[in-house]
């Protein structure tokens, strides 16, 4: 890890973001996302980091028409879970707040538009990105109000990089509990390696593996 790194993190820290917020921006671990705000940004040598790949995903970000394309072949990697719905049923895609969510966007469009679905758009708000991190064993993360109800509804959940997964276990269970059906997870990148999450497939476009 760099002092760069560890200077973004602790930029972020001093504007209030939370460490799960962080590991998103950063696209890292919660434990690394930890690990480098207890770092102190002049030292020449730090304490060993957790294993983990940084992501810079700002070349991609910054561009609508580089993210179209991206969110195309995402989408061609759910049709398949899609097709053996009617299409006139609507399948709300739930994009993980916050990096996920131009992605969800984006593909909501695309299958619409250019696959012909019935498609909404909703927006997952993780626990870890609550200002309260002690208690976040006992709370639950929350589906945005400003977008559409997820209740009984089969399901699509985007994000742009998993690390362990934790996030869009979290997120299944609470589709769940609402009744609604979770066809598959895709993902730009998978640093986790998961393939399936309570039953639930999980399809990325790029998978990073750590060698040794």
């Amino acid at each position: 890890m760099n002092k760069k790194l560890i200077k973004k993190a602790h930029d972020l820290r001093s504007h209030g973001f939370t460490t799960g917020e962080i590991a998103d921006q950063l696209n890292v671990s919660m434990d690394t996302a930890r690990w480098l705000t207890l770092q102190k940004v002049t030292e020449e040598k730090h304490e060993d980091a957790p294993v983990d790949v940084a992501i810079n995903l700002t070349r991609l970000g910054g561009s609508s028409t580089r993210l179209r394309h991206v969110c195309a072949a995402l989408s061609d990697m759910v049709t398949k879970y899609l097709d053996n719905e009617e299409y006139n049923e609507e399948v709300v895609i739930v994009g993980i707040a916050i990096s996920g969510v131009p992605f969800a966007t984006m593909m909501a469009d695309y299958l619409q538009f250019e696959e012909g679905y019935n498609t909404s758009l909703a927006v997952f708000h993780p626990i870890k990105h609550k200002e309260n991190e002690e208690n976040q064993e006992s709370e639950s993360g929350t589906f945005s109000a400003n977008f559409a109800c997820v209740n009984g509804k089969r399901a699509i959940i985007v994000d742009d990089v998993t690390t362990s997964g934790r996030t869009i276990n979290e997120l299944i269970k609470e589709l769940k509990k609402k009744g609604a059906t979770p066809l598959a997870a895709t993902v730009l990148i998978d640093k986790s390696g998961v393939k399936e999450i309570d039953d639930v497939p999980v399809k990325s476009l790029i998978q990073v593996n750590r060698l040794g």
